[in-house]
């Protein structure tokens, strides 16, 4: 490739995340796979071996902000910039869980996750991004995250993406004058660890779909950040 990417991919090690590292791989581009533990990733270690010098694992566990910290400060000893940072990691607690059986707990955990974990990422990492080119962040959100398909549970996931979709809105006006672009994606149902195997799509197509969207080979007309893996929008 001419121009590869360097990018940041959190959630690496499986399911959809997995699947973005080998399409940006395939595609020529460098890839910072952040996972929880470099021990819980046993799916990239033959991709390390084949990509040695285009892949990296990064410890990154989007629940530790020490973590995070310590992952954004080896990827700053890598390289000199960033063109790519995707939010991929999420949790999906207390799915079925009404409110008087909802644990709070778990509810924080989900934000910190889903929500306050991208926040931090992008907050570290902004400066690396600022010195790449055609840059873009993808917040890897979710249909849950609409207010319109709102229903009686799922509190956690579905207020955590809400959020997550704010955020990549303001985000998105704040980084505007920088040519930044800036997208929440709803993937798809996909089968996925989270997903099960009864959903109708492949990770790997939402993966192809994302990557294009991050080469600019789709055109988006979405007036706002929240998107679907084909570039087309979401509802709020």
């Amino acid at each position: 490739m001419a121009d590869p990417k360097k990018m940041f991919i959190t959630g690496a090690n499986r399911g959809l995340g997995y699947c973005m590292t080998v399409e940006a791989l395939e595609r020529g581009h460098i890839v910072y796979a952040g996972v929880r533990s470099l021990n819980s990733s046993p799916l990239l270690e033959p991709l390390e071996q084949l990509y040695a010098t285009r892949l990296r694992r990064i410890a990154a566990d989007m629940a530790n902000e020490a973590s995070m910290d310590n992952a954004c400060a080896e990827i700053g000893r890598l390289t000199d910039s960033l063109d790519v940072i995707i939010n991929n990691a999420g949790v999906l607690l207390e799915r079925e869980k009404t409110i008087e059986e909802l644990d709070f707990d778990q509810l924080r955990a989900s934000f910190h996750v889903n929500t306050f974990g991208p926040m931090h990422i992008i907050k570290q990492l902004l400066p690396l991004l600022y010195a790449g080119r055609n840059q873009t962040i993808i917040n890897i959100s979710s249909e849950a995250g609409t207010i319109l398909n709102a229903f009686s549970t799922n509190y956690a996931y579905s207020m955590s993406k809400t959020a997550l979709n704010m955020f990549s809105e303001r985000l998105r006006h704040y980084l505007k004058d920088r040519d930044i672009e800036v997208y929440a994606v709803h993937p798809g149902w996909m089968k996925t660890d989270m997903g099960g195997d009864e959903a109708p799509t492949e990770p790997g197509e939402t993966a192809r779909g994302i990557m294009n969207i991050i080469e600019k080979k789709v055109t988006i007309t979405s007036k706002i950040a929240f998107i679907n893996h084909l570039g087309k929008p979401m509802p709020l």
